[in-house]
């Protein structure tokens, strides 16, 4: 196969003319900050998710931070999973925190509930559950002996039926690569009317913001106006989304049904078609990254190869334990991560691929191994220490949300 003439990303947003008039309509209006676009994502992107309340902010990183800071969770043990981005890890220390960061399950890369068991200290009173690639945590398992609080990351989750309904609270992500992107936001929802009060005025330095402050009149004159004056209660932040990233969400909102469809036939594709050549990995409703594993002498020069076909690829992620800022209060053996991220390779999943993509990544991830003299590798998925994986079964259409 000829090859092409552009790179082809691991992980790319896509938008078009929608999106671009959303956020016209947003600067001819004036309300360039928080206002009626936030509010009107909030309200849907709760409806969506099923939760009673959401809260809009600038990322998924300052969600987890403000929601920590809002139930007082300071000065103590936090539990996060090896197999995450950085902000499960260094949340934590901007609280004050031990980051104790535990290992993770061999068949989905998802907390290990045992390792959390072990890892328990007198003083944990917060554990991160991240859904990994948008397969759910095993937040049931480590309910059964853990009464603490929870927070449910839900960054590649979105939308994941029942994702974000297993932890006290939720956080999301529209990072630019997430499922559904703005360029960077998060959402934090909930089902607790008293954290949500909490959480709406520390977004803003502890202000109510000026779009709730709007009336058509003043109240005592009946002249337009809006109230300036207010009071400062608690210590906010500020970490508020506005009004031009909603307005992309909004857009992206109305396409997620269409684009995790697609997303959802790329992951088929190369479970059928790549079976033998690669660790299929559990099934996922989102696809936030088709994270494949092959044997670890042949993960780097696979990245390498395919790079030279121009086809770029991934690995999610890195242990957070082999990071100088959290190594030293984590001096502990993890096998299962150390083992199995040494064979993560996380091939292009986006809705900007067209089938002649899926075809190329397919062709040049099986020519490797035909170059290698090595075809049908994997007969069945066998992991770490023997285990077979148990891929999470595709959901029902009935059980589908969107």
């Amino acid at each position: 196969m000829k090859i092409r003439d552009t790179v082809l990303p691991v992980l790319r947003p896509v938008g078009g003319e929608e999106e671009i008039a959303s956020i016209a309509e947003s600067i001819k209006s004036g309300w360039w900050g928080k206002g009626p676009k936030v509010a009107e994502f909030e309200k849907k992107f709760a409806e969506m998710v099923g939760a009673k309340y959401a809260v809009a902010v600038t990322s998924a990183t300052h969600g987890q931070d403000l929601v920590f800071k809002a139930m007082g969770i300071k000065d103590c043990d936090i539990i996060n999973p090896t197999i995450s981005f950085m902000t499960t890890a260094v949340v934590p220390m901007w609280n004050n925190c031990t980051s104790n960061i535990v290992d993770v399950r061999p068949e989905d890369l998802n907390i290990c509930p045992e390792d959390v068991r072990r890892s328990l200290k007198p003083n944990t009173k917060a554990i991160i559950a991240v859904n990994h690639a948008g397969v759910p945590a095993p937040i049931d398992e480590i309910r059964e002996f853990f009464d603490g609080f929870i927070l449910e990351d839900c960054a590649h989750s979105c939308y994941t039926p029942g994702a974000g309904m297993k932890g006290d609270v939720a956080v999301w992500s529209f990072q630019a690569v997430k499922t559904m992107p703005c360029g960077d936001a998060g959402m934090i929802t909930t089902n607790n009317k008293e954290l949500y009060e909490k959480l709406v005025p520390m977004t803003w330095l502890g202000i109510t913001s000026t779009y709730s402050r709007v009336q058509k009149d003043d109240g005592l004159t009946g002249r337009p106006g809006y109230s300036w004056d207010y009071e400062v209660d608690v210590l906010g932040y500020k970490c508020y989304m506005i009004d031009l990233m909603a307005a992309i969400c909004l857009e992206q909102m109305k396409k997620l049904p269409a684009n995790l469809q697609w997303r959802r036939h790329i992951q088929e594709r190369y479970n059928k078609e790549l079976a033998g050549y690669i660790i299929i990995p559990p099934w996922s409703e989102t696809v936030q990254y088709y994270c494949a594993r092959v044997d670890s002498d042949h993960r780097d020069k696979l990245i390498d190869y395919l790079a030279d076909k121009k086809i770029h690829t991934s690995v999610h992620f890195k242990p957070l334990h082999k990071y100088n800022v959290v190594k030293e209060m984590n001096q502990r053996e993890y096998p299962v991560a150390d083992t199995e991220w040494k064979r993560l390779i996380s091939l292009p999943c986006h809705p900007g691929m067209t089938e002649e993509d899926i075809d190329y990544v397919i062709y040049w991830v099986k020519q490797y191994f035909k170059d290698q003299d090595r075809i049908q590798i994997y007969d069945d998925a066998i992991g770490y220490d023997g285990v077979a994986f148990a891929p999470r079964t595709k959901i029902d259409e009935s059980e589908q949300c969107i």
